[in-house]
This record gives structure tokens, C-alpha cells and sequence, in this order.
């Protein structure tokens, strides 16, 4: 099923925005540079949910929360599911309370959200896929008259062998125990960030909830300009619309919580008391990849667009830092370090995921380093 598709309906009109239920459901997603009250009161019900599952907490003390981001980086993905699947493999990978993904970190995000039993997946889909499995590219002229150099139809369908009927249950079991998966997506009519809350959407029951996660996860990784942007279809007092999505790295290559979401204040105020630990998963580089630009149009543009991408991953991992240490939260941080070294010979080369994922499983096999504060991040040259 192919995603260019140059004719769409209108855009729903900019007041009604934050009036628009997708599938009905008033909590299936968030605008987070507003919503700040709206994912707050989520958070809170997930707490309620645990301590139904818990049956109490009287010492009003909960066990330790937590909370994982996966970042995008392309085929650089394979850092990230190595690591998971290394994790648990150390026997010290921890269950998690809150899992977010944007971009390949979305496609990461419900296999590790999800814990070990799905590890194998994960690696299948992260090392037995080659580019043909993720996209087809088209002639140049689509640069002129169409909305992307490439169509992910392939990607669409691998996505949808993974996400079926099965795994949405087993999210929506998970979410009905107090648990969150956020996926972030770029509405760019609105050009504003949007929250997806992917466990409210497993739980609905909607008929129409599986081909809307599956939707969500294409667009997150709908790099614009690459990638075709995906169409959602909502309505809203009997018209019908549609948004467009792309890639949520469009906005932040990583997210955990709204910076104005205060976690210590909101646990004080309901009287819980929690350990936090935050683990983000940069899927790349912390220091800058050099190399030699020749002087042509597309190799500048896109060294540019690279430099660009690097620095806004980098300094998304800055402010989650600065929030945790604000909120009292265990702040840990990995990336792919300067001692690995391989080129790959195209997007989505094989032997360079392969190469990737292992050398992240070891690493998370023998007891991943994890940085512990973006000044050590700097100054540690190998990951």
C-alpha cells in the first residue's frame, strides 16, 4: 500500500486542533508544547493503575521508575536494539515504566517496551533487513512532482508484520498495568510536536487501532524529503480531515517528559515517593563524524543537514539531562562510541547494522559504561 499520495484532504482548521479526538479517544495523543496539563493527568492514572496492580503502597513509597528514550539515527538503529537485546542478556535490564521513541527509536520502542520475550524481533528487524526491505527509490524528477525521493512501502509492510493483533494486546495489557508508550511525530501543517499515546490507542478496542499505530510508527520515521509523509484521517463535527505527518525528529531527535512537567513536584503532591532513573539511547555519534565535503550542491546541503541533525540530537540529550537532574532523576546516557569504526557502503547496509548491533550487544552484555552527566559524555572519547 503506497503512502505518495499528492492529492489529500484539507488540513482541520488551526482552532480545532486541540479539539480533535483521534479514533474518538481523547488521550490517544498529546501536543506537549501545551497539552503540559493533559499528560500530567495521564502520568497520574498510570500511577493509579500501578497501585491497583500493587495493591497498596502504605509507606507511600512505589518501586523504582524506569524510564527509557530511544533517538532516531537511521540505520544507526541497530546501536540501539543490539544494546536492548545485550541488555538482557547482562541479566541486568530493568522493566520500564516509560518508554518513548522518535524516528528508528519508534521502530525500536515497542519491541523494548514490550522486554525480552521480544528481543528476537527486534534483531530480526534490525539486522536481517536490507534497504530494499525499507524503501524503493524514485527518478530524480520527484524532486519536481512528488512528495519524496523514495516510497516506504516496503518499510509500511515490515512494519505491519511486526505489529499485528498480538503485540497491540500485549501493549495494551502492559498499559492497563500502569505503564507508557509515547511515540513523538511532527504534524507539520501545524509544525508543532505531537505525542502519541500509543497504550490508550491498544486499549481502545477501536476497529481502527491497529492500522493508526502502525500509521504512527511509519511517520515517525518519515524523514522529510526522504520519505513520503504519512496521512492520518480524523473528523471533527461531521467533516473529515487530514493531518500530515512526518518524522518526529523533525522537532526533537529525543524526548522523555515536557520540560515543564516537574516530576518531584507532582509525585509530592499525591504523597508518592519513587526512585527515577532515565536511560537515553542516542543512535549515534556524541562526537562529530568529519569528513572531506566536495564542493557540489548536494554534498553541502546535506553535510549541513547532518550537522544540523547531529547538534539537535545532542542538545536534546542536554535538556533531558537538565530535567532530571532538576526532578532528582538518575541520569544515564549511551551512544556509539569512537572505537567503533566501519563504513557503510550505502543506507541501510547490512554488514554495517550487523557490524552495529553487535558491537552494542557486547558492550550492554558486559555492563554497558552508561555516562552519567553530558560533561562526562564530552570528555569520554570512546563510548
Amino acid at each position: 500500500m503506497a503512502y505518495s499520495i499528492r492529492k489529500r484532504l484539507v488540513a482541520p482548521p488551526v482552532a480545532e486542533t486541540e479539539r480533535i479526538h483521534v479514533l474518538g479517544l481523547p488521550n490517544a495523543r498529546f501536543y506537549p508544547d501545551r497539552e503540559i496539563d493533559a499528560i500530567v493527568q495521564e502520568g497520574l492514572l498510570a500511577v493509579d493503575r500501578e497501585l491497583v496492580l500493587l495493591g497498596s503502597a502504605p509507606d507511600g513509597v512505589l518501586p523504582p521508575s524506569n524510564l527509557l528514550a530511544l533517538s532516531g539515527g537511521g540505520d544507526k538503529g541497530a546501536f540501539g536494539a543490539g544494546l536492548m537485546v545485550g541488555w538482557t542478556a547482562s541479566g541486568q535490564r530493568p522493566e520500564f515504566k516509560l518508554v518513548t521513541g522518535v524516528s528508528t527509536g519508534a521502530l525500536i520502542a515497542p519491541f523494548a517496551f514490550l522486554g525480552p520475550s521480544r528481543d528476537e524481533q527486534l534483531r530480526s528487524v534490525f539486522t536481517g533487513f536490507t534497504q530494499e526491505n525499507i524503501f524503493i527509490p524514485r527518478w530524480l524528477t520527484s524532486l519536481l512532482y512528488d512528495d519524496a525521493l523514495a516510497d516506504t512501502t516496503p518499510l509500511f509492510s515490515l512494519i505491519s508484520k511486526f505489529v499485528n493483533a498480538e503485540m497491540l494486546g500485549d501493549i495494551a495489557r502492559e498499559y492497563s498495568k500502569g505503564r507508557l508508550l509515547f511515540i513523538g511525530t511532527t504534524n507539520i501543517d501545524l509544525q508543532r510536536p505531537v505525542i502519541w499515546n500509543m497504550g490508550a490507542i491498544a486499549a481502545s478496542g477501536h476497529p481502527g487501532a491497529l492500522d493508526l499505530v502502525r500509521r504512527i510508527l511509519l511517520a515517525s520515521a518519515a524523514i522529510p524529503g526522504a520519505f513520503p509523509p504519512v496521512l492520518i484521517k480524523v473528523e471533527n463535527d461531521g467533516q473529515v480531515y487530514n493531518e500530515m505527518h512526518v518524522d518526529g525528529g523533525a522537532i526533537a531527535q529525543t524526548f522523555l517528559y515536557p520540560p515543564a512537567l516537574e516530576l518531584e513536584r507532582e509525585a509530592a503532591c499525591r504523597g508518592i515517593g519513587r526512585e527515577r532513573n532515565a536511560y537515553v539511547i542516542r543512535n549515534g555519534r556524541f562526537d562529530p563524524d568529519w569528513g572531506t565535503t566536495q564542493r557540489s550542491f548536494l554534498s553541502i546541503t546535506q553535510r549541513t543537514i547532518d550537522a544540523m541533525i547531529h547538534y539537535s540530537g545532542i542538545s536534546d540529550a542536554i535538556r533531558i539531562h537538565a530535567d532530571a537532574q532538576r526532578d532528582g532523576v538518575r541520569f544515564h546516557l549511551a551512544y556509539i562510541g569512537t572505537d567503533f569504526q566501519f563504513t557503510p557502503l550505502r543506507k541501510f547496509d547490512q554488514a554495517y547494522m550487523q557490524a552495529l548491533y553487535d558491537y552494542a550487544f557486547r558492550k550492554a552484555r558486559d555492563g554497558y559504561p552508561w555516562v552519567t552527566s553530558i560533561s562526562d559524555a564530552y570528555g569520554r572519547r570512546a563510548g
